[in-house]
């Protein structure tokens, strides 16, 4: 029997893009997630302009909980 969905959670540790950082979130889904992310790197870090090099270390830290 499939585990029910709402055991499937991303999450994301921010240490591991930026060291130092203790923010951590999580969400259904990859694109809710990196919304998250998106709001904090803005936020905390002023990284507002997500670039392809940054969105693929963003998605290559998350990880299925």
């Amino acid at each position: 029997m499939p585990a029910p969905a709402a055991q499937n959670v991303k999450y994301i540790n921010c240490a591991e893009i930026m060291p130092g950082c203790s923010f951590t979130a999580s969400a259904t889904t990859e694109e809710e997630l990196v919304k998250k992310v998106a709001a904090h790197a803005a936020q905390q870090h002023g990284i507002t302009d997500l670039t392809p090099e940054l969105a693929a270390k963003v998605r290559a830290a998350i990880k299925d909980r």
